[in-house]
């Protein structure tokens, strides 16, 4: 998820009619009703003939029809927010069990696949979009709604540790597919990466290590409206260690060494472009770079899978003093002004960014690691390129994607014990 991104032609195929809402009038006493929206442009892309096949592929094709009658059945914005609280926590919970191998697999679609979520969230949101209630929903009660559905079926509430002393707490976080108008199929590693490592522990030389992990997603105005920071600061004081991932460089890993404050502009899901300086709250102390407190040299050295990892220290600043953009293989120079870090411009850099940025604001630099890693471009197999016509799924395709998630969970067992005590 950065500058360097794969050349992949745009899919067009067939759309499928959505649901219909039912209409309805507002009643007397209640807040005063809002406007249904119109599906975002990310929303949009759910009509098309892959997602569909992914959706009926692994069995979450009914997830959106039963999320919809639950909802018809709401007679007040707060019975309606609870149906969605528990509706996209069930979400979370199915990808999660689907991809650990727990229940019914519900299609011939591998349990890996990190997209029927991706689709079935989409499908819940654009339903509560268009949703018109028997009841008055104002604009802000809409937006609840919607906020209250992106934060329990992404895992952010469910972000659970055990009490005491005796586990570790090792916290990962992933992203949507994206880059979805060059190739609708896109998976990204590194939210199958999330599903298949959420719960899990894994065993250090200083002990258990409980994961927990949650996926976010890649779209500028969420990450101004301090979605990171909203997730993440709970946990970070109480945490061991804790990593950022997403989607990277064709063939290898990146630990990234340094974060920079620039977004770079690069169209997100919903097809909006933002450059300039990463906004974060006080931005007077807002520092142009972060580093990682990951540990790096342990983790390049060790042999963690069949890709090869990097210490990424290059970065993209203005001079201080100066006027142009120069690349600089060993990091940046004092006083400079960050135009990339070693993860580029785009979300991934961002969300390194403000996960460092608030570690070192709650006064945890020196005590927790932390950072970013990159993992390689998931792709498909060698005679399934053309996303015009090429399948939704393939053997090397998943098995890119599970030596990918098999490499990350290595990594963060060497991180743990070089980093961790017991």
């Amino acid at each position: 998820m950065n500058s360097l991104r794969v050349r992949i032609g745009v899919l067009g195929l067939a759309l499928l009619a959505g649901l219909a809402a039912p209409t309805t009038t507002a009643t007397a006493g209640t807040a005063p009703a809002g406007t249904a929206a119109a599906p975002t442009a990310e929303e949009q892309r759910l009509d098309r003939a892959v997602p569909q096949e992914i959706l009926q592929r692994s069995g979450f094709d009914t997830v959106t029809p039963e999320f919809a009658r639950a909802l018809g059945r709401a007679h007040s914005f707060a019975q309606a927010r609870q149906i969605v609280v528990r509706e996209g926590s069930a979400l979370w919970r199915r990808a999660v069990d689907r991809a650990q191998g727990r229940g019914p697999a519900r299609g011939d679609l591998s349990r890996d696949d990190d997209r029927p979520l991706y689709w079935a969230r989409l499908g819940m949101t654009r339903h509560i979009r268009t949703y018109e209630p028997g009841f008055a929903l104002s604009d802000r009660q809409r937006a609840t709604l919607l906020d209250e559905l992106e934060r329990t079926s992404r895992g952010q509430t469910e972000l659970r540790y055990p009490r005491g002393k005796g586990v570790k707490r090792i916290l990962v976080t992933g992203f949507d597919p994206f880059t979805l108008d060059r190739d609708v199929r896109i998976s990204n590693p590194s939210g199958a990466t999330a599903l298949a490592l959420d719960g899990t522990v894994i065993e250090t030389a200083a002990g258990p290590a409980r994961v927990e992990a949650a996926v976010f997603p890649v779209r500028w105005q969420d990450f101004a409206d301090k979605t990171v920071e909203r997730t993440l600061r709970p946990y970070l004081p109480a945490v061991d260690l804790f990593t950022t991932v997403s989607q990277g460089r064709v063939g290898r890993f990146d630990v990234e060494r340094t974060n920079g404050a620039w977004r770079g502009g690069f169209p997100d899901n919903d097809n909006a472009s933002v450059t300039g300086t990463v906004p974060v709250t006080d931005p007077a102390s807002q520092p142009q770079w972060t580093t990682t407190t990951l540990p790096y040299a342990a983790v390049v050295a060790a042999d963690t899978g069949r890709f090869p990892v990097y210490d990424n220290t290059s970065v993209t600043e203005i001079p201080a003093g100066g006027t142009a953009a120069v690349v600089r293989p060993d990091g940046p120079t004092p006083g400079s002004a960050a135009r990339a870090g070693g993860g580029g411009d785009y979300l991934s850099n961002e969300i390194a960014y403000r996960a460092t940025l608030l570690r070192d604001r709650l006064g945890l630099h020196d005590a927790l690691p932390g950072g970013h890693v990159h993992t390689p471009v998931l792709q498909f197999g060698a005679g399934n390129t053309d996303p015009a016509s090429g399948a939704v799924t393939d053997p090397e395709f998943v098995r890119n994607r599970l030596d990918i998630i098999g490499q990350v969970r290595a990594i963060l067992t060497v991180a743990a014990n070089a980093a961790l005590k017991g």
